[in-house]
């Protein structure tokens, strides 16, 4: 978010200076370059915004982006409605339940510098439920013990909390694009223990740069982590003291291997990106060299293409296909869509997938591996 960009230690980032002290200070020293899905998100959340806003009967005027499409006003419809819901509900038990979006909240007071903004707060007699909306589709985002969340929730426990009398805090994670809603509520005593016990100490560390480089999977997103020397030896450390040949491994070495895979793979590619990076910036890599990579061809006028194809007697040169299912079901609204293509839509069972034990999907009950996913490997 905006607010967040000149923080040292951001909510955003909490968990990973959290974890490791002296990253904030780090990543510092690494320009932000910024990415497409950054800037989708960006795009996502302004339009949350003013659907929201609108809901409220709030003058907006509707942003607009190069991300517009289908999916994205789908997705945002969603947030506003379900946000809207949580208000209504709120307030039918509350009349004077306060809503504010884009919310500053400050939590210096156990953050050195702290800061943020709250996609949306629900103030009410007693309660406060801070909602934030999450466009990603890489990572699944939980509420529970969320740092960022019991972040925001500091912020707006020292504005809010004396006026309502707030003794219970809700946070929800609304992310679209993995069918994820996640709510988590906490008392207001236990947050504040945790951040006199756990977040301060670590917080001040992590402001002076201190404390010890501590790798993990809230590298994923650090500016520093593909120079990091602590994640290096850490990766190379594996690959060399366990990448045996898969039958000469035990059970328990395959287990520690397939934890931390993701992350190798990940770490992998950002060392091929930033070593094509910086040759195609004139930077020399001994036994290395740039080639051209294999290219597809393509038509460079398709009206000319068409006209030409024919004029010497080609007629059938057109592919017509459906629009998505997405596109169908914005297309004719949700109960229309149901009522008249609700019968021919399936969603097919999933290609088996190995994850951790915290993935909160159902495990498949696999009787006979070899005849059950006969289908689904041929796909």
């Amino acid at each position: 978010m905006p607010a967040e960009k000149h923080a040292i230690l951001s909510a955003s980032a909490s968990h990973r200076w959290l974890n490791c002290n002296p990253s904030a200070r780090l990543e510092l020293e690494f320009e932000d370059r910024g990415s497409t899905a950054a800037a989708e998100g960006t795009a996502a959340h302004a339009l949350c915004e003013h659907k929201l806003k609108r809901k409220l009967k709030l003058r907006s005027d509707r942003p607009t982006s190069v991300f517009d499409n289908d999916e994205m006003e789908a997705y945002t419809d969603d947030y506003a409605d379900f946000v809207f819901e949580q208000v209504k509900k709120e307030r039918r038990r509350d009349k004077d339940t306060l809503v504010l979006i884009e919310q500053r909240l400050d939590f210096s007071e156990y953050v050195p510098d702290g800061f943020g903004t709250g996609d949306c707060l629900i103030v009410s007699k007693g309660r406060l439920h801070i909602i934030d909306f999450k466009y990603g589709q890489g990572v699944l985002v939980e509420a529970e013990n969320n740092p960022q969340m019991k972040l925001y929730a500091l912020g707006a426990l020292k504005e809010f909390s004396e006026k309502y009398e707030i003794k219970r805090v809700k946070m929800t994670i609304f992310q679209p694009r993995r069918e994820n809603v996640s709510t988590w509520e906490i008392t207001v005593p236990r947050l504040k223990k945790w951040a006199d016990k756990d977040l301060r100490p670590k917080a001040e560390k992590a402001f002076r740069g201190e404390g010890s480089y501590c790798p993990g999977e809230w590298c994923q997103f650090c500016k520093a982590s593909v120079k990091c020397r602590a994640r290096a030896e850490e990766k190379l450390r594996l690959a060399q003291s366990e990448f045996k040949l898969p039958p000469l491994l035990t059970d328990a070495e395959i287990e520690g291997v397939l934890a931390k895979l993701p992350d190798i793979k990940k770490w992998a590619e950002e060392i091929s990106e930033y070593a094509l990076n910086a040759a195609l910036s004139g930077k020399t890599w001994r036994g290395f060299k740039l080639v051209e990579g294999r290219s597809v061809r393509k038509y460079t006028d398709e009206v000319a293409i068409a006209k030409a194809a024919n004029e010497a007697g080609y007629q059938d040169i057109y592919k017509k296909s459906l629009i998505s299912i997405t596109e169908m079901e914005r297309l004719m609204g949700k109960k229309e869509f149901q009522e008249i293509l609700g019968g021919f839509v399936v969603k097919p069972q999933g290609k088996p997938t190995l994850v951790p034990d915290t993935d909160k999907r159902d495990p498949i009950n696999v009787s006979d591996p070899k005849n059950e996913f006969n289908e689904i490997k041929g796909d």
